[in-house]
């Protein structure tokens, strides 16, 4: 039994060896990709991983000056004072009736203006509409709200000044609480179509054109090649982009919101992320904890959605993130 043990260790230290070889080899090889992968893994430890130790100051009384370690540990206190907080319900409320609309209407709108696009044969109009609804993309957040601003304004808004001319009342849209979403929604439509837009052509493109080609042979006419060929070939696209969006449902953009807010519509524009800003850093040094434990709640619940839709996807479509 010894000489058998005895003799077996040389060989599993040459092949320890002989891997460690092969990986040395691999390296030298290609460190120029190693050395570019370093980059972004750095930037991912520092930036993102390594403050997650911080995220223990939502179970603590922690205030800013104190060691993170040596604040009392309160547990599930923060969590629990949110729960029983009468912005609770608003919140959460607020926060998925924007997100659930905003899926619901920006998520379908580019695979349709995707498929359209691609049936168009003029290339120069079909490159220019796609210009056209692209650019706006390129347009800052904070920009577009003022654009709102002045466009929706009372007085000297363009859009009532064509209702009074029109022998319309003037509408006081960013006063509405019943107009808020919608205006948020659609008008983060206008800016985004045109990019998912283009990840949706760019599947099509893969799409290979024999199969349009048969189908035409065949007497299938254009809709029913769209519905039988380029919706399959979008799909896993589509699902990819979907279980991604059903992660954010619950992280509603934080600035768009906040610069739309005013004190008219704050009943149906506060949500979980302008909360946390208003209670963590305006709300007075000592809710720096009470504002983690939010963030935190946040996050998994984003998580729960995330993991949730992956797994749907899985057995109803063959298509997830893993």
């Amino acid at each position: 039994m010894e000489t058998n043990l005895s003799s077996s260790q040389p060989y599993q230290g040459s092949e320890v060896t002989s891997k460690w070889t092969v990986m040395a080899r691999k390296f030298r090889r290609s460190w120029q990709l190693y050395a570019l992968l370093a980059l972004p893994l750095i930037w991912l430890a520092i930036f993102q991983y390594y403050p997650m130790y911080g995220a223990q100051i939502a179970f603590r009384n922690f205030l800013p000056g104190d060691n993170i370690w040596q604040a009392d540990w309160v547990g599930l206190e923060n969590f629990r004072r949110f729960f029983q907080s009468i912005m609770f319900g608003r919140l959460i409320k607020n926060t998925l009736g924007l997100s659930l609309y905003s899926l619901a209407v920006g998520f379908p709108i580019p695979i349709i203006f995707a498929l359209s696009l691609n049936q168009l044969r003029n290339g120069l109009f079909k490159q220019s509409v796609q210009m056209v609804s692209y650019a706006p993309y390129f347009i800052s957040t904070v920009v577009l709200v003022g654009m709102l601003l002045q466009f929706l304004d009372l007085r000297h808004g363009p859009v009532n000044l064509i209702i009074q001319a029109l022998g319309g009342t003037p509408l006081h849209f960013m006063g509405d609480v019943k107009m808020f979403q919608s205006i948020y929604v659609w008008s983060g439509v206008w800016q985004y179509t045109g990019f998912n837009t283009v990840i949706y052509l760019a599947a099509l493109s893969t799409i290979d054109p024999a199969l349009h080609e048969a189908a035409v042979v065949d007497g299938a006419n254009r809709l029913q090649r769209i519905v039988n060929i380029d919706l399959p070939g979008i799909l896993p696209t589509a699902v990819t982009l979907l279980i991604l969006n059903m992660g954010q449902v619950i992280n509603v953009g934080f600035e768009k919101v906040f610069l739309m807010q005013n004190p008219l519509n704050t009943s149906v524009s506060e949500v979980i992320s302008t909360y946390v800003y208003k209670v963590g850093l305006i709300g007075g040094i000592t809710n720096y904890s009470f504002a983690a434990a939010i963030g935190i709640f946040n996050s998994i619940i984003g998580l729960i959605l995330l993991v949730a839709a992956n797994q749907l996807m899985k057995k109803f479509t063959e298509t997830s993130l893993w």
